[in-house]
Formats: structure tokens, sequence, C-alpha cells
């Protein structure tokens, strides 16, 4: 039994003529009828009779019905879900995500990916950068948006912000400019170290020859900030997620070489699905060639 027979099946019971469903199938009618006792063969019971009228199902004829048409329908929607996920129309995108994207996702162009196609749902893992491109590497995402410094070794990667450096705290307790911050303005005050950027810091400080305080360690920007708001020293941390989370005031640090840039990668040898392609697309749209 083939989907070929399952419907040449159902244009004979519609029709109940074997002469007018094989006008209708464009096909001669001898090779239509032997299609239906070969059917019947298979089946091990008859599907047809004849009357004055044409032909009638038989009892087991009108049961088989049923399920030829669930068996036609199931396949094709198969196909057709085949056919929007080969072009990206519909399918899970496993996506890393750090925290200190801020307010960079979700944006317009996830907004306009989910309106045309309603099909397509994400998968969200969070993570530091380090844990995110580790499982990238693993195969349980197919991308990650991530923040540089790191290991660039057998990724693609795509821009999709630069980001500076600010300090977050308490202008009235600590002495720092409001407007913007040079090197030698974190000599003497109590820092609040994001590790990811540590070995940057303690670079800059030692060629400038500082020394720094570190009052407060941690490994999340989030938790920097909070402890800057409530007074604990001064938070760098990147101005996406200080925008998005600091309740104390936000000084810009004049210090190129501490920026960073937020980056969507994927694996160079794994390939992107469609719908992955799709959505990498519509993120670098503005300032990037399109994916082929």
């Amino acid at each position: 039994m083939n989907l070929k027979q399952l419907q040449a099946f159902l244009v004979v019971a519609q029709e109940r003529q074997i002469t007018a469903a094989a006008k209708r199938l464009y096909m001669a009618q001898p090779p239509l009828s032997y299609q239906m006792k070969q059917l019947e063969k298979e089946l091990g019971t008859k599907l047809f009779t004849r009357s004055s009228y044409g032909i009638e199902l038989t009892p087991a004829g009108r049961t088989f019905l049923t399920y030829a048409q669930q068996m036609v329908k199931v396949r094709q929607a198969a196909e057709e879900a085949l056919s929007q996920e080969k072009t990206g129309q519909m399918g899970t995108v496993h996506l890393g995500l750090i925290s200190s994207t801020g307010e960079l996702l979700p944006n317009q162009a996830l907004t306009q990916l989910t309106t045309y196609y309603p099909r397509v749902n994400f998968e969200i893992t969070e993570g530091n950068t380090m844990a995110l491109i580790d499982q990238l590497n693993s195969g349980l995402l197919d991308l990650a948006i991530v923040r540089t410094p790191f290991n660039t070794r057998g990724l693609i990667q795509q821009v999709l912000y630069q980001d500076q450096m600010v300090a977050v705290g308490n202008h009235q307790r600590y002495s720092f400019p409001s407007a913007r911050m040079q090197i030698k303005d974190f000599d003497h005050q109590p820092l609040i170290l994001y590790r990811r950027f540590e070995a940057i810091f303690n670079d800059t400080f030692a060629r400038n020859g500082i020394t720094p305080f570190y009052s407060v360690k941690c490994d999340d920007a989030r938790t920097a900030i909070n402890w800057a708001d409530k007074g604990m020293g001064i938070a760098l941390v990147p101005r996406l997620i200080a925008q998005s989370c600091a309740r104390s005031a936000i000084t810009t640090v004049d210090y190129p070489a501490w920026d960073s840039q937020i980056e969507v990668v994927w694996q160079r040898d794994g390939g992107l699905s469609p719908v992955a392609k799709r959505f990498v697309n519509l993120l670098t749209s503005e300032n990037k060639k399109p994916l082929s």
C-alpha cells in the first residue's frame, strides 16, 4: 500500500465510477482497476461492490475510507511541515543567551520573524559566555549570543552591538566624575569586580601604576550592579546591562580598550538550519551581508 493507491482509492470512492475516477486521475481505466484489486488483495477484503448506480463501498470499504483520509492528510501535513522547515518557515532555534544583553533581545527582528512565521519557536539556555560556547561546541545549541573576549576557534562570528564599559556607583558616597572616568580616577577607589574582565582590568591598572582595591568580586554583572546600588563600591560593567539594571548613576569609562562586543556565534563546521539562518539574517540585516 502506498500514497498513490490511497489517493486513487479516495477518488474512486468519491466518483463511484472507475471511468470517471480514471479521467480525474489522468490515467487509463485498466491500470486504475488493477490498483484497486491489488489494494483489496493486500487488505484481504473487498472494498467495492457494483450496483446499478455504479461502484459502492462495502462496510469494510467505508471503514477503510476514514483511515485512508487520515493517512493522506498526515502525509500531506508532514510534507508541508518538512517544506516549511527546509525554507526556515518553522522549526526550533536552540539559542544560548548571556544575561548582559540587557535590552538587546528580544528586538524587532524577533517580532518580525514570529509574526510572519508563527511556527518558529525558541529554546533559550541562559549562562555566561564560556559556558554557552562549551554547549555550542558540544552541539547542544544552534547559536549563542555572547560577549567578547572569548576563544573564537572553530566559530563563525557576527557583531551585533558595540558596548562601552561604565562605572556604576553612588557619587555622593564615592568621589568620581559624573560625566566620564579616566583610568587614574580608579586609584584609591573601592571597586566591585565582575570577574569576566579581571585580567583586562589588572593589566590596565598595572601598566598605569595603579594598585586596585577590589571590595567585592563576583561572577555576574547583575550582582556587581546590585552591590554598587547598595553602596558597596563602584561596579565596572558593560553599559548595556547597566542601563537595564542599575539604579545608581552610570558614568562612561574613557578607555576604548575595555569596550566589548556582543556577537552571535555558531560552529564553523556545524552549519545552520534554515530557520536559524533566517534568524541570524534578521539580527544582522542592517550591517551585514545576508547568509546564503
